[in-house]
């Protein structure tokens, strides 16, 4: 942890603070007091990211706290990214308090794992591999995140209730096109993870696939949303059935990300423990 971390984290909290102003009151004020505040945050971390990157050679994820703490970077950084193109203000609602969990877990769990060899985690293919595998983990999170708005909004007009929720949120397509691009960005980068380690492994270990319990639970996941992609391109899938599945696809990403390294054996789990 560095003080590019603390302000980082400060950045990310006062910035959740303006979106949740904006969403309780509706002043554009503090939507753009906010989202300036959360993207100095994410600069911050971006340059601790990289000023890792620079005196290690390798990114920070050699233990579970510096894993988290990625993590809470890729969600901000695709939170930015998303935010910038579709200007959704009240996703920040969300988003913003997502990654200052997420921060503030990394903050206070062990930073680094001893049973990592730093050689492991040098090479140009690895930081491809870790870095569109977070990014997209946090594409796929802001599709949920669009999911979870759309059913909220379609029970709003079903009920006929033109209250706080129905003001606040944008139309039903506009989530529904938000979900999609999500869906498309992260999946892209997922894929990308997913070729690029089996590169790194095969560089490393000499085999491309080990049936390790992380591998294979990330082919499961892939087929999830691949199977969700399809339905959307090939079925025509929109609205509500997407928005689910967007949202059980999460629950997937989650088990990946830390319940297989924490409850099952494989030699991702070195990289997570405390």
């Amino acid at each position: 942890m560095t003080w590019l971390h603390l302000f980082a984290f400060a950045g990310y909290l006062a910035g959740s603070a303006g979106y949740l102003a904006h969403l309780a009151t509706g002043r554009l004020a503090a939507y753009r007091v906010g989202n300036g505040l959360f993207v100095a945050g994410t600069a911050a971390h971006t340059l601790a990211v990289a000023a890792s990157l620079a005196s290690t050679g390798y990114l920070p994820v050699a233990g579970l706290g510096q894993t988290v703490l990625f993590a809470a970077w890729g969600l901000a950084l695709a939170f930015v990214a998303v935010n910038w193109r579709y200007s959704l203000r009240v996703l920040g609602a969300l988003a913003g308090p997502a990654v200052c969990l997420v921060m503030a877990a990394g903050l206070f769990l062990p930073s680094a794992s001893p049973s990592v060899e730093p050689q492991l985690l040098r090479g140009a293919w690895l930081i491809i591999h870790v870095g569109s595998l977070f990014l997209g983990d946090g594409a796929l999170f802001l599709a949920a995140a669009a999911g979870a708005l759309y059913l909220l909004q379609e029970r709003a007009i079903k009920q006929k209730s033109h209250g706080f929720v129905f003001r606040r949120l944008p139309s039903l397509g506009t989530l529904d096109r938000l979900n999609y691009g999500c869906l498309t960005i992260g999946f892209f980068l997922l894929t990308l993870g997913l070729i690029t380690g089996a590169v790194y492994a095969q560089a490393v270990w000499g085999r491309w696939w080990s049936w390790d319990p992380k591998e294979m639970w990330s082919a499961i996941t892939w087929l999830v949303y691949a199977a969700l992609l399809h339905e959307r391109v090939m079925v025509g899938w929109r609205g509500r059935r997407a928005a689910i599945l967007s949202m059980v696809g999460l629950l997937f990403l989650l088990f990946t990300f830390l319940g297989v390294n924490l409850l099952m054996e494989g030699h991702h789990g070195r990289f997570t423990r405390f």
